[in-house]
């Protein structure tokens, strides 16, 4: 009989939790190649605000799903499923293993669960949408979906906007389409996500140091430069935490070191979201992580958990 096959394994957490190095390190000892899910890492351009992996990282262990699109060209869940289970026949013909990781929960569902029973876009209603003023939109989710307005995130008029959408075309609650999804999430037979998370003083330590970092580097001339290549006309890549803000900051909206407190409470906020998210909609397996800790060493904590062990993957390299 053929022997099974090592399973992906899927490493999730918080932004700036530490995922991408323990990714790296995993993937150089047992010969995997990283498929990434994080829907900012996709676009061209947005390397400094979005932590993208860096060509010596990149250089170290293959990466995809990075730099797949311009800023003119749209991006979803849809594309990222074809996409992704692309790179994975690609990798296995190589005789390598893979590894999910990133942050993005709508695209690890995606790919796990499928897409549902969501309609997809309506360009004609998304854009009656993007042009009705964000506070008419809030009250109309209010009216018609409660149990949405409820829990969504109000400042990420992307979810908004699909919210809005689904309940608009498929003439349904929201609310309804995600419980039955929400449903199939204890199914024992869905594969379990290794998830890292740290204490909230250190996690918010690691995302202010991210930020200031990130400026450092050079976020706020990059932003210039994305301006001329369309970034503000493109909704999703203006979610991407640091984008709008320093945009608004170039427009004279608030002084820089004004922008970049906003950018650190803005991602201290986005990972608490990102943590409830996983916790109540995704198949987990936690491993908390002490400060100070050596990717090395969460690299081997997550080697003794069951849920690597059930992936079937064994050491390639020494």
């Amino acid at each position: 009989m053929t022997p099974p096959q090592p399973q992906p394994l899927f490493l999730a957490g918080p932004t700036a939790v530490g995922k991408t190095e323990v990714a790296i390190l995993l993937a150089e000892r047992f010969g995997a190649e990283i498929i990434s899910v994080d829907s900012m890492l996709v676009y061209r351009g947005m390397d400094i605000g979005t932590a993208k992996p860096s060509a010596q990282d990149r250089a170290r262990v293959a990466h995809h799903l990075i730099d797949v699109v311009d800023l003119s060209q749209p991006f979803d869940a849809a594309q990222f499923v074809s996409l992704a289970r692309a790179a994975e026949k690609e990798i296995a013909a190589r005789g390598h293993r893979v590894l999910y990781c990133g942050g993005t929960g709508l695209y690890f569902r995606a790919l796990l669960h499928g897409l549902g029973e969501s309609p997809a876009t309506d360009p004609a209603v998304r854009a009656e949408l993007e042009q009705t003023p964000p506070a008419e939109l809030l009250s109309e989710l209010a009216q018609r979906d409660p149990a949405t307005f409820a829990v969504i995130d109000r400042q990420n008029l992307r979810r908004v906007f699909r919210a809005l959408e689904v309940i608009r075309v498929s003439g349904r609650p929201y609310s309804e389409l995600r419980a039955r999804w929400q449903s199939t999430t204890k199914d024992p037979a869905t594969p379990r996500i290794i998830g890292l998370n740290r204490a909230h003083a250190d996690l918010h330590a690691r995302i202010n140091a991210r930020v200031d970092a990130m400026f450092e580097a050079g976020l706020v001339a990059e932003v210039r430069q994305l301006l001329d290549q369309g970034l503000t006309e493109n909704r999703n890549a203006m979610q991407a935490l640091g984008y709008r803000q320093v945009v608004e900051h170039l427009q004279g909206q608030r002084t820089l070191p004004e922008t970049i407190d906003l950018v650190k409470r803005r991602t201290r906020h986005f990972a608490k979201h990102q943590m409830t998210w996983f916790n109540k909609q995704a198949a987990m397996e936690w491993i908390d992580v002490p400060a100070a800790t050596e990717a090395s060493a969460i690299a081997m904590q997550i080697i003794s958990t069951a849920t690597f062990k059930n992936r079937l993957w064994t050491t390639t390299n020494s």
